[in-house]
């Protein structure tokens, strides 16, 4: 390789867990950003070695990216364990890749830190301003409706992905790159920089440099993660208005560190956080580029106050008071205080009631307000090739009091948990001029969708639970404000279509599909594999 000796001889060996790839724009940046890794752990006097790993791209993998995010998880375990390496940096962004990367560094235990890919920059076409996926949902319902052309919808396709970098809204991408900054994950501030500002090259240098100090102190996940931080993270997540998706991967990644956190932690931590970026698509308007020129989120967390914990330890070696001590807010509009909030409350409400026994979460924040209380007949769709081929028959019995309901589309139903929880609303409801309806399912949904979508009932109707006894024209009644919802059937009819209900087949015979729906568990769980979470340390690997 051309090496010589004293290039490497005596230097930490950092690892820079790339997740590039031709097939993931939101990463088609960090080949440049790993030269910029590189470049910093040579000035701090360290040996750099770039390893390719999975790359988890959300528009273009099959079935959904969730089916894979432990599979990239346990590479990234293994890589790190596997290799000669002292210290890494994960460079990812979209979406599954931050969690699945932290998910594996947590396992592994060595000095890591995490360099967020960034959001794109702010896109428009024509005077309007688009957001990456909320305006998909939008523009898109307004094409069904019939009021946008083809070669319309071709010029706005074309506008909406400006450059590289991960979605600009507050979706899953954004939303998992403030948590790993509030886990303590990041450099400060990292997660807010837009992708392709000369700031984030900066800050991959700064990341290369910070690993190699890293090495030298022995400074491991596990000198970082406690309860308390993992409570930061949840609080951060409730005050930018972030992705339901956000509690599957924080859970998942607590129960990696051995730390227990359930719906409860996020109910109770919901109850008593505003949201405050003024964000799409909670928000009306702003977005990523928005939030950075704003203050970032180091101004966000400094209007929290005494909400974080600001004792706990970061990757840079300083706790997280000290971070944001110098923080300064430019923008209240776009990152609001707390006597201003968005919403008085966090962005995800926690529901239970004898649909989802274990909970199921609402993003009341993105939802028209006068569905939060809501009482109507379901409309049962079997699956999602069911509901394609039947939610546009002009003759479908459905009126905007419907409670469109979607099962098979779990964690081992679907499989792989996909983003289906926004269930399209039928087109001749959309030409009558409606745009939100009441949606259960035991699916996930975009971070950067909207509406009353009602998701991760648990346990998912593939292994029996309630949502698998639902019959069209039950009634359905949802309380938002009160964290309820119900099936207003009687138990003795339930305990009757319990009984006459098998369960399907599995969908995969072999591979690593099989290994999936053997061992994932269920959502309010984390959706790990069994096999992953704490345990015993793994020893490390023998040299013969």
């Amino acid at each position: 390789m051309g090496w010589a000796d004293n290039d490497f001889r005596g230097k930490p060996v950092i690892g820079i867990l790339n997740t590039w790839s031709d097939l993931n724009t939101c990463h088609s940046h960090l080949r440049e950003r790993a030269e910029k890794v590189k470049q910093g752990v040579w000035q701090a006097g360290g040996f750099p070695v770039e390893v390719p790993v999975m790359s988890l791209g959300e528009m273009l993998m099959k079935p959904t990216t969730m089916l894979y995010r432990n599979l990239l998880s346990m590479e990234a375990e293994e890589v790190l364990r596997c290799h000669p390496i002292d210290a890494a940096v994960l460079m990812g962004g979209c979406d599954k890749t931050t969690p699945a990367l932290l998910m594996g560094a947590i396992s592994a235990d060595i000095p890591t830190l995490f360099l967020p890919a960034g959001p794109m920059l702010t896109a428009r076409w024509g005077k309007e301003t688009l957001g990456s996926g909320s305006s998909v949902w939008d523009f898109w319902a307004e094409r069904c409706a019939g009021n946008l052309s083809d070669e319309d919808w071709t010029k706005f396709e074309n506008a909406i992905g400006r450059s590289p970098g991960h979605c600009m809204t507050m979706g899953t991408a954004s939303t998992m790159g403030a948590i790993a900054e509030g886990l303590g994950f990041t450099l400060p501030g990292a997660s807010s920089i837009p992708a392709v500002v000369s700031e984030h090259h900066r800050m991959s240098t700064t990341c290369g440099r910070r690993a190699v100090e890293m090495a030298w102190e022995d400074l491991k996940p596990s000198d970082v993660l406690t309860r308390e931080s993992f409570e930061n993270a949840i609080t951060v997540d409730m005050a930018i208005g972030g992705s339901t998706n956000a509690i599957v991967h924080i859970i998942a990644m607590a129960g990696r560190a051995g730390i227990d956190i359930s719906l409860e932690d996020f109910d109770r931590l919901s109850r008593t956080t505003p949201v405050l970026a003024n964000i799409r698509p909670n928000g009306d308007q702003y977005l990523m580029e928005d939030f950075y020129n704003a203050g970032g989120l180091r101004a966000l967390m400094a209007q929290l106050g005494d909400q974080l914990h600001g004792d706990c330890v970061t990757v840079n070696g300083h706790t997280i008071a000290e971070n944001i001590a110098d923080a300064e807010l430019i923008d209240d509009d776009v990152i609001r205080t707390p006597d201003n909030p968005v919403a008085a409350e966090g962005s995800t409400f926690v529901l239970r009631g004898n649909l989802a026994p274990h909970g199921c979460v609402v993003k009341p924040a993105a939802a028209v307000e006068a569905l939060l209380t809501h009482r109507g007949p379901a409309l049962v769709f079997d699956n999602y090739p069911d509901l394609k081929a039947r939610l546009n028959d002009p003759d479908l019995d459905v009126t905007k009091d419907t409670v469109l309901v979607l099962r098979s589309a779990g964690p081992e139903g679907a499989p792989g948990f996909p983003e289906w929880g926004m269930l399209p609303i039928p087109d001749k409801l959309l030409k009558e001029g409606v745009r939100d309806m009441v949606r259960l399912s035991d699916a996930r949904m975009s971070g950067t969708s909207y509406g009353m979508c009602v998701l991760h009932l648990t346990p998912e109707s593939h292994v029996g639970g309630p949502l698998a006894f639902v019959q069209t024209g039950d009634e359905i009644e949802l309380d938002v404000p009160n964290r309820k919802i119900h099936l207003h059937v009687d138990d003795a009819e339930l305990e009757t279509r319990r009984a006459a209900w098998k369960k399907p087949k599995p969908k995969y015979a072999r591979g690593y599909g099989q290994l999936y729906i053997n061992h994932v568990t269920q959502a309010h769980e984390g959706c790990d594999f069994d096999f992953l979470q704490h345990g015993p340390p793994t020893p490390e690997p023998p040299i013969f």
